[in-house]
């Protein structure tokens, strides 16, 4: 394998997460590996919602963290809750002067959205739901200008490689249709910040190369991996039969609008005393029953907001007519979709990896905010507050040096092995059938079972076996968790257990699991 050294910190991802620790490091050299174009195909870039921040004097921090911890269903770490609700403020201000259009008022107060399981209106926007895209628009040009960041464009990590229990490595690949064989880059320090998984479900708002390929890839090296079975679905995922399923942001109830099914019941009124409001968890569940009782769940904004909807929250207007919606004047569709990984690669308070010289930060991570159920909008908060915390965790450990260093350049590489598209549907409904908003055990076996035989098709493709190891760590983990808590509910332990505890599991343990279940076939 040809190998390049660089002395370079390596930045796995382009998203949030990524862009905002490589201003943080600067001047410290870096380099970033993004798939697409910086911004392409990330999940940050689609968020509609924007940052959770008390930004308003009649709230607190201390507010948003209790938010926080009573949305996460028993298994938030609070002192983790505590300490990145204090930092929000800053970091709404840091964007902000870096060129982040916020919705102001004329007073120059910061206009304030109220989502979800939040007892405040604290989600700072960007003209309504365009917060992902604007505030990556702003990061893009930053790093644009930052002599000491290179971005790869065109390229995907698909491998760590380690000794001793420390990345020593990272094997990438042009990610053009074809593939290509793999380079091993080998640089100073690595920070994964590639995203979560949601695209290995059948129905998700995710961009379409987010498929938990950089949880699964440090996975399969030996990273330990914390809360794989909580994946969050979001309640309105527009059912118009677009994949991904473009997203009716929570701001929208938070507005007003009403979830009624196709008999005009506003169903959430007797589920929770929160209604639309409640928790993710709960309505993406009571989504998911009217979708299965034939009673096809909609949106509907048109008392609350009328034709507003169309200039206040433009993508979601977008959206609708594409699928020939008048949003103004028609109730939305509605489907619950794979949306946020709450779990992920497994970090200390300084976004270590159980790996040395690896950090992880963004959706890729597991912190302990999250819990069983993210409250809305603390992802993209989240990514900010570990972006920064990587940066100054890497500045302390590492000597590296300030001086310029060399641009890092690819060798000409001929086609590769991508994996294969037949295969990766198969994955993404056996996903959706097994690992879904409902499980049971029968399905999550399944699951693990149709995923190791779609492993075994192509036992060649690292980018597939990536996928599929990420998969296999949901499946195990929620087939372990014999309970019913947040985003996981198993139809057969409907209820929660007396204690609440967060889960940790090794590749191995999952894929001994996942064999022992196909030994009893």
């Amino acid at each position: 394998m040809f190998e390049i050294e660089t002395d370079r910190i390596v930045i796995i991802g382009a998203g949030l997460g990524a862009l905002y620790a490589a201003l943080m490091l600067s001047p410290r050299p870096v380099l970033i590996i993004s798939p697409e174009a910086l911004g392409g195909g990330a999940s940050s870039a689609w968020a509609q919602g924007g940052v959770a921040a008390a930004m308003d004097a009649a709230d607190s921090a201390q507010m948003h963290a209790r938010d926080t911890v009573r949305a996460g269903a028993g298994t938030v770490d609070g002192d983790v809750a505590t300490a990145v609700t204090a930092e929000a403020k800053a970091h709404i201000l840091r964007l902000t002067e870096l060129g982040t259009p916020f919705d102001r008022a004329a007073n120059g107060d910061y206009i304030m959205s109220r989502e979800a399981a939040h007892s405040f209106a604290r989600v700072v926007r960007v003209r309504g739901d365009q917060a992902g895209a604007e505030i990556m628009r702003a990061l893009i040009a930053q790093v644009r200008a930052t002599p000491s960041v290179q971005a790869l464009e065109g390229v995907v990590a698909v491998g760590l490689d380690t000794r001793d229990g420390d990345v020593i490595g990272v094997e990438v690949e042009l990610s053009r249709p074809e593939g290509s064989p793999a380079v091993m880059l080998r640089g100073a320090a690595y920070l994964v910040a590639g995203g979560g998984s949601g695209g290995l479900f059948a129905l998700t708002t995710n961009p379409p190369r987010i498929r938990g390929q950089v949880i699964g890839m440090a996975a399969r090296a030996g990273a330990a991996i914390a809360d794989a079975e909580f994946v969050q679905f979001h309640p309105t995922a527009i059912d118009c039969g677009e994949d991904p399923a473009p997203l009716a942001t929570e701001a929208l109830r938070g507005a007003g609008a009403h979830l009624v099914n196709s008999n005009g019941d506003r169903f959430m009124l007797p589920i929770h005393a929160d209604a639309e409001l409640a928790p993710r968890d709960v309505v993406a569940r009571a989504i998911y029953a009217q979708t299965q009782a034939g009673l096809r769940p909609m949106l509907d904004t048109r008392a609350a907001l009328g034709g507003r909807v169309l200039t206040d929250f433009p993508a979601v207007a977008q959206a609708c007519a594409r699928a020939g919606i008048d949003a103004a004047v028609q109730m939305i569709p509605v489907a619950a979709a794979a949306h946020y990984h709450m779990g992920g690669i497994e970090t200390d308070d300084g976004s270590r990896a159980s790996l040395g010289n690896l950090w992880v930060c963004g959706e890729a991570s597991s912190t302990g905010l999250h819990g069983a159920n993210r409250l809305a909008s603390n992802g993209l908060l989240e990514a900010l507050v570990y972006a920064r915390r990587c940066a100054q965790s890497i500045d302390v450990a590492l000597d590296i040096p300030l001086s310029d260093v060399a641009v890092v350049t690819l060798p000409d590489l001929p086609a590769g092995t991508p994996p294969d598209p037949g295969l990766v549907q198969q994955l993404r409904n056996a996903m959706t059938s097994g690992v879904g908003v409902v499980r049971d055990a029968d399905g999550l076996k399944r699951a693990l079972r149709t995923i190791a035989r779609i492993e075994a098709a192509q036992p060649d493709c690292t980018g597939l076996r990536n996928m599929t190891a990420c998969a296999t760590m949901i499946a195990a983990a929620a087939l372990l968790r014999e309970e019913s808590r947040g985003a996981h509910y198993r139809r057969d332990f409907p209820a929660p257990s007396d204690t609440a505890r967060r889960s940790r599991q090794m590749f191995a343990d999952a894929i001994a699991l996942r064999n022992t279940i196909e030994a009893a076939l």
